[in-house]
C-alpha cells in the first residue's frame, strides 16, 4: 500500500500538471496597459513568459509585483522575456503588460503562466522525476508557442512585402504605358508636315 501511494500521487500530478499552465494572447492598443492577477500562497512558484508578436517595433514593458505593490521583476521595451518568482507571502500578485510608450501602433502579446504549488522536499524519487518531466514538457510547449509567434510575424512580413511589390508593379506598368503613349503622340506630332495655305 505504501509503494502505491507515491505512484498515485505521481499519476495525479501528471494529470494536474497541464492544468497549471495557461497560455494567452492579447492585443494591447496604443497607450494602454493590461494587468492580470494570480493568488499565490507562501512558497508557491510562478513563471511568466511572454513575447510581443506584432505591431510597431514589437516591444513592450512588463512588470510583476507582490501583494504590497513592490516590483519583483521589470522589463522595459523588450520583445520577449521570462520572470520567475517564489512567493514570500500569501496574496494576489500582479503582472502587467504596457504599451504606454506607443501612441500609434497596437501590439499583440502572447504569454504563458506556469504555476507550481509548493510541496516539501521529502518527496518520492518518482514524484521528483515526474515534476522534472512536467517542467520539460512546459519548456517544449513554450518553445512551440514561440515558434508559432515567430512564424506568424514572418508570414505577416512576407504578405506585406508581397502586397507592396504587387502595387509597385501596377504603378510602374501604368507609368510605363503613359510614357509610351506620350512618346508616340510626341513623335507623331514631330513628323507631321504642316502646310501653309
Amino acid at each position: 500500500m505504501t509503494r502505491t501511494l507515491p505512484s498515485l500521487v505521481a499519476f495525479f500530478l501528471l494529470l494536474v500538471a497541464p492544468c497549471l499552465v495557461s497560455a494567452y494572447s492579447i492585443e494591447l492598443p496604443a497607450a494602454t496597459k493590461e494587468c492580470f492577477f494570480e493568488d499565490l500562497h507562501k512558497n508557491d512558484k510562478m513563471t511568466v513568459t511572454y513575447q510581443a508578436g506584432g505591431g510597431g517595433h514589437m516591444d513592450i514593458d512588463f512588470w510583476l509585483s507582490d501583494p504590497d505593490g513592490h516590483a519583483l521583476h521589470k522589463d522595459v521595451k523588450q520583445s520577449t522575456g521570462t520572470a520567475s518568482i517564489t512567493a514570500e507571502k500569501d496574496g494576489r500578485h500582479e503582472y502587467c503588460f504596457s504599451n504606454l510608450m506607443s501612441s500609434v501602433s497596437d501590439k499583440v502579446v502572447s504569454f504563458n503562466v506556469h504555476g507550481v504549488i509548493f510541496v516539501s522536499e521529502d518527496v518520492a524519487p518518482v514524484e521528483r522525476e515526474i515534476r522534472t518531466l512536467a517542467n520539460d514538457l512546459k519548456s517544449v510547449r513554450d518553445e512551440q508557442e514561440y515558434i508559432l509567434v515567430r512564424e506568424r510575424r514572418h508570414r505577416n512580413t512576407a504578405e506585406s512585402t508581397n502586397s507592396r511589390v504587387k502595387w509597385w508593379s501596377i504603378v510602374q506598368s501604368i507609368v510605363l504605358f503613359l510614357v509610351v503613349a506620350w512618346q508616340v503622340y510626341y513623335l507623331k506630332a514631330f513628323f507631321e508636315v504642316k502646310r501653309v495655305i
